[in-house]
């Protein structure tokens, strides 16, 4: 298991757009390689995506994260303000390892039916997961996938995640400078760029 986040890390809205455009092009490019992903958290903006995680698994998933993870720059006349002069747009795409299992003794589940689209199967079975890590209270509820089992699997992944940031923040101010360095991006020096507002790849 590898987890991506794709981030804006704080900038304009056109970067937000970005991550959702991003993000759609590594799903597709993920589908091609075989790659399973699940969008474990994602961050709405107005216009686009403020931050995505993703948990990627399969045999080809280390050579895809090696093609992505870095600075994506779009170069594209902003969709939104169309006298702004600038026309790079950056965000930036984060690997991390997989985190250390947590026990399932060490997590309390609730099983509620799913909401939102989805006919009858959403409305008959309780699919959706609520997962609390007992020891610190933290939370997350799952209804992504059909199955209770996947929802469940999906919400000890994220209650892993969370947990790993909850644990950062508890390090030395040194440490804590590395975590978010993770967040910054590098403008100027591109793994991958997109041009126009298709999103065509040029490298």
């Amino acid at each position: 298991m590898m987890l991506l986040q794709f981030s804006s890390a704080q900038g304009p809205e056109e970067c937000c757009i970005a991550v959702e455009k991003a993000l759609a092009c590594f799903l597709q490019e993920a589908n091609k390689h075989q790659v399973t992903v699940n969008l474990l958290e994602s961050v709405p903006s107005k216009q686009g995506l403020k931050s995505a995680l993703v948990c990627l698994e399969g045999e080809n998933t280390e050579t895809l994260a090696n093609t992505w993870c870095g600075t994506v720059q779009w170069q594209c006349q902003s969709p939104i303000r169309s006298r702004h002069k600038r026309k790079n747009w950056f965000l930036n795409v984060t690997r991390f390892s997989a985190i250390k299992p947590i026990e399932e003794s060490e997590i309390e589940f609730e099983f509620t039916k799913a909401q939102g689209a989805g006919g009858q199967h959403v409305n008959k079975t309780s699919s959706a997961v609520r997962a609390k890590h007992i020891a610190t209270g933290i939370a997350v509820k799952v209804q992504s996938e059909r199955s209770q089992h996947a929802n469940k699997r999906l919400a000890r992944q994220l209650i892993q995640w969370k947990l790993s940031e909850y644990y950062s923040q508890q390090l030395s101010s040194l440490d804590k400078q590395r975590h978010h360095s993770h967040y910054q991006i590098e403008r100027g020096n591109a793994t991958i760029t997109f041009v126009g507002i298709e999103f065509k790849r040029s490298n």
